[in-house]
């Protein structure tokens, strides 16, 4: 049975009494209070806030009964129903798409229209099939199971791990299926330790978590990340962080992919302070189901810790994803707004 399938009957989600609660009539008495002396100016800031609590909880709801819906299917309909939900965020929705189109554009200048709208296709579609996915972990319950859906491709990197006397920074993306990547590593290798950023939608972030952690892996949010992240690579373990995000504080800027960019060094700091091998990983679809891990060490060994060198190593492990997004661009998120603090 699906160990999910009864969530939305415990969390007593009421269809038609939710919708009946967002109606003013309703939420104004419980803004107000008896004596109603609220100004307007905040009322409608409690409404605002009321009316964005209903909707994080209605999305969260939505998550969980697609997620059932989901873990239902064969693998087979699973990508089929993730290529209908893909166009629907394409065509229907537009989610984005014009910044995805432009970025697009301005990577590859020398692709046709009918090019970049081909590669946006197949990118709506590669971000659904990654939703459904992660809404299909729970299904991945052993080492066996994630065996049978993930192979690696890692040679010089299982022969260090089967001697290793350290542990390692693992730097990813976000390209191909990198919630997969990181249960399946977990599994097959050795858990680790996922650094992620608190979602706005407190519901959607705990169950977003629970996934993360359910076969072994934890997680250290951002703010943590430097006093958990050097302890835990002090004891010898694992530390995976999607290094293809913008620097919050922008405060290091390189290139990337042609253009001027705030630059993330997170991986490059932990991997030189605490001197350990970092190693570059991502997770790409094979067409047919399966998908493949692939590991290739960043070498460090000519640099200290120090300013300059957390530049230069930060620049070759973006040089690895450049590669990578050139060579297959459909399987990066063109979605984020990478470029903004550019």
């Amino acid at each position: 049975m699906d160990r999910f399938a009864g969530q939305t009957e415990q969390s007593g989600f009421d269809g038609s009494a939710f919708f009946r609660d967002l109606s003013t009539e309703s939420i104004a008495p419980r803004i107000m209070g008896s004596n109603a002396k609220s100004s307007p100016k905040r009322l409608r800031m409690k409404m605002k806030e009321a009316l964005q609590a209903a909707s994080e909880k209605l999305m969260f709801e939505t998550l969980n009964l697609l997620g059932v819906l989901v873990r239902r299917m064969s693998r087979k309909q699973t990508r089929r129903f993730a290529d209908l939900v893909g166009d629907f965020m394409h065509r229907v929705l537009g989610i984005r798409r014009d910044l995805v189109y432009r970025n697009l554009g301005l990577t590859f200048p020398e692709k046709s229209p009918e090019e970049i709208r081909r590669i946006a296709t197949a990118m709506y579609r590669n971000v659904a099939s990654s939703l459904l996915e992660v809404l299909r972990l729970p299904l991945i319950r052993n080492r066996e199971d994630a065996a049978a859906l993930v192979d690696i491709d890692g040679e010089a990197f299982l022969q260090w791990f089967n001697s290793r006397k350290s542990g390692a920074v693992i730097v990813s993306a976000h390209y191909g299926n990198w919630e997969l990547m990181a249960m399946a590593s977990g599994l097959l290798l050795e858990p680790v330790a996922i650094v992620v950023k608190r979602l706005r939608n407190r519901l959607i972030d705990g169950i977003m978590n629970e996934y993360r952690t359910m076969r072994g892996n934890r997680i250290i949010y951002h703010s943590q990340a430097l006093r958990e992240g050097l302890r835990l690579l002090g004891e010898g373990g694992f530390l995976s962080i999607l290094g293809d995000q913008s620097d919050h504080d922008a405060v290091n800027y390189g290139e990337f992919l042609g253009r001027r960019a705030s630059m993330y060094f997170g991986p490059a700091f932990f991997a030189l302070k605490a001197k350990v091998p970092l190693f570059f990983v991502i997770c790409l679809g094979n067409g047919d189901g399966r998908y493949t891990i692939k590991i290739r060490e960043v070498d460090t060994s000519d640099l200290s810790f120090s300013k300059q060198n957390i530049a230069t190593l930060a620049e070759r492990y973006t040089i690895m994803l450049e590669a990578e997004i050139r060579n297959r661009p459909e399987e990066w998120f063109w979605l984020h707004n990478r470029w903004k603090r550019g």
